[in-house]
């Protein structure tokens, strides 16, 4: 994904991202689409970016889109954070003042106000076995009283029902845990265990790690969430 960004930062033949799960096709995602401004952006994004407030860490950067929103229109401190070094530079050419290669878990610089996830922000826990590992890294970055602003979707629906209404889920594990794969100009990343969260699943374990949390907007099967460091 950071090299499908690069290449259309700089103009080098960019082609569309494709997309794939262990339980849905192959899908596209046009690159553009990173590059998009806040009127382009889903309800929930604006939301988040609406509620952002203080100092704030937007992690999963990517092309920097909610960070240079943040930066340029509500005048905020913000660092971008990203694990992937091509998306960071281009964070860099697009103006962010301070953007950062690394991973979550491996931050532990400074602490924050709000720290946002988007574009379903859930996933970067992996599996729900390294939820309470990820929030209590969360916990961690946050002043007393900041947020996380996180958004996820509740993917019961791409299941199989019978005529009942009862739901096909294969055994084995959290019905969000899937297997995601990024295809890009005829490479294939090394597939990467995704999470999708119900509400109620993110809400107990919230709580668990000391947050107070509460749904701020659904649309359809999605929601953004914020969790609060008491």
């Amino acid at each position: 994904m950071g090299r499908a960004i690069w290449d259309y930062y700089h103009n080098e033949n960019p082609e569309d991202l494709q997309t794939e799960t262990s339980i849905s096709e192959l899908d596209e995602l046009p690159v553009e689409y990173l590059f998009r401004d806040f009127e382009d952006m889903n309800d929930i994004e604006q939301k988040a970016l609406e509620l952002s407030e203080g100092k704030v860490l937007d992690i999963g950067a990517g092309a920097g889109s909610h960070s240079l929103y943040l930066q340029n229109e509500r005048n905020l401190e913000v660092t971008a954070l990203d694990i992937s070094p091509k998306s960071i530079e281009v964070c860099q050419l697009r103006g962010i003042k301070k953007a950062v290669c690394k991973n979550m878990l491996d931050f532990s610089d400074e602490t924050f106000d709000t720290v946002l996830l988007l574009m379903n922000g859930t996933g970067v826990f992996e599996s729900l076995a390294k939820i309470d590992t990820y929030l209590q890294k969360l916990y961690s970055l946050l002043n007393k009283g900041g947020q996380v602003l996180i958004d996820s979707t509740d993917i019961l629906y791409m299941f199989d029902r019978d005529k009942d209404g009862g739901v096909y889920i294969p055994a084995g594990g959290y019905y969000g845990e899937l297997d995601y794969v990024v295809h890009y100009k005829g490479e294939s990343e090394e597939p990467i265990t995704w999470l999708y969260l119900d509400f109620n699943t993110l809400k107990n374990a919230a709580k668990n790690n000391g947050f107070k949390i509460e749904k701020v907007l659904k649309d359809e099967d999605s929601y953004l969430a914020k969790l609060t460091k008491k």
